[in-house]
């Protein structure tokens, strides 16, 4: 079984956020970037069908030479070898179709993604890839087992989990449940030194378009003050007159 992995470059969610440039560019001086979360757990599980089912494990990025750290910390944790698509990413479906290039030149039988990236949050590129690819989906997965070209999943949905069962080739998009945070993997001495080694291939992009841009960005209005109530009537008063909420 052939594994791709789709990895998110996103910034730490401990970094402090600005913009440059009237609010119109993310300022990414002295922000950290990490693999995305959510991408996290899915690289987890593809380890798992690597070291119990034999399958070969590529990650796969869209972005600038800037990511290629990121791919490598992937490397480290066990990935076979990486691919960057050398494009700034622009949207979601323009990275969708990059990556259903990288997908139908490799031959992949399951593609693994977060469900979605945690800096825009938007969880549209796994379902654009799918179609694009007319490959079968599930998202928001929790769980994943694959025997042969049969594969039995769990989803969350709205009050519990879904049981479903498809066929490969697929894309899943994955969340925490497909594994446990206390399953994560932080790469060791050897596994650093031996992602140095790994290929990490750089490809140029096709050249898709972006569906949309960026206007501006705009951060939370700042919290207002707090007010201390002694009494259930005060409060009910201010719920209800100032906060006009009831």
């Amino acid at each position: 079984m052939k594994i791709l992995v789709c990895i998110s470059h996103v910034p730490d969610t401990t970094s402090k956020i600005n913009f440059t440039d009237n609010d119109t560019k993310f300022d990414t001086n002295g922000v950290q970037y990490v693999i995305n979360p959510y991408d996290e757990f899915s690289l987890t599980r593809a380890m798992w069908f690597k070291e119990k089912q034999g399958a070969s494990v590529t990650v796969v990025n869209v972005g600038g030479a800037s990511t290629e750290p990121t791919l490598r910390k992937a490397l480290a944790i066990g990935a076979d070898d990486a691919i960057r698509v050398n494009a700034e990413p622009t949207d979601g479906f323009m990275v969708a179709k990059e990556l259903a290039e990288v997908v139908k030149n490799g031959g992949y039988d399951l593609v693994l993604a977060g469900k979605e990236s945690a800096d825009y949050n938007g969880q549209m590129v796994p379902g654009m890839l799918a179609s694009l690819l007319d490959f079968n989906f599930v998202n928001g997965c929790v769980g994943v087992e694959v025997d042969g070209t049969n594969a039995t999943l769990s989803r969350e949905i709205d009050g519990g989990e879904e049981k479903v069962s498809s066929t490969l080739p697929m894309v899943i998009a994955g969340q925490k449940g497909i594994v446990e945070e206390k399953d994560l993997r932080i790469p060791n001495m050897r596994g650093i030194m031996m992602a140095r080694k790994k290929p990490l291939s750089v490809v140029e992009p096709i050249g898709a378009a972006a569906a949309t841009s960026t206007q501006n960005f705009e951060k939370p209005a700042p919290k207002g003050a707090v007010k201390l109530v002694d009494n259930v009537d005060d409060l009910i008063n201010l719920l209800h007159n100032e906060a006009k909420v009831i």
